[in-house]
Parts: C-alpha cells; sequence; structure tokens
C-alpha cells in the first residue's frame, strides 16, 4: 500500500482543485531510471487506470501506481514538506537503501 500524510494530502487536494480537476483524476506515482542514485520518483494526475495498476485510498486521495513501480514503492509514503530545508513532496520509501541529497531519487 502506498500512504499519504495529512500535509500531502492537504497539497493533493489543493493542487486538484486548483487545476479543477474532477474525481476522475487520481494521483499517479511511478518509478523511472534516472536521477543520481539510479531511479528517480515521478507524480502527476491521470484520470485513466490501466489493468495491470494497483490502486490505493489513503485519507481521500486515490493513488494509481502501475506494477512495475509498485514493487520500490510498496509501503511508502507520500509527505509533503514547506519548510526552510526543501519544499516539495517526499517519499518515505522503506525500500530505498539509498537516496540522494534532494530526495528525488533513489536506490535499493
Amino acid at each position: 500500500m502506498i500512504t499519504v500524510s495529512d500535509k500531502a494530502k492537504e497539497k493533493v487536494s489543493r493542487l486538484m482543485s486548483d487545476a479543477h480537476l474532477d474525481d476522475t483524476y487520481r494521483l499517479r506515482a511511478s518509478v523511472a531510471g534516472g536521477g543520481c542514485s539510479g531511479l528517480s520518483y515521478k507524480l502527476d494526475f491521470d484520470n485513466e487506470v490501466r489493468p495491470m495498476d494497483q490502486e490505493f485510498e489513503d485519507k481521500g486521495i486515490r493513488v494509481v501506481v502501475d506494477m512495475k513501480s509498485f514493487l520500490y514503492l510498496a509501503g511508502t509514503e507520500l509527505d509533503f514538506s514547506d519548510g526552510l530545508n526543501g519544499k516539495g513532496f517526499q517519499f518515505n520509501n522503506p525500500n530505498a537503501s539509498r537516496e540522494c541529497g534532494c530526495g528525488e531519487s533513489f536506490s535499493v
């Protein structure tokens, strides 16, 4: 499962509202090759669920993940930080053995 912190829920809800997205849209989380640690996180809004997608709902936020990405993201919490040391979404990923300093890429 992928979980969503309260701060991430607030930010996702605000972004969806600002973009005038209806309730057919979900937050799509995925992993792609690249970044300084080998794999990078990707977030987007999507209104299409593909046959092999895994879908979760936490705190009213529906998250969709393709099966390949789910292997890397299982158990991850999506958080949001707006502090002085960095601003943006953060992935608290228990599967990551190493992360880059900015938190946008990782390795397993």
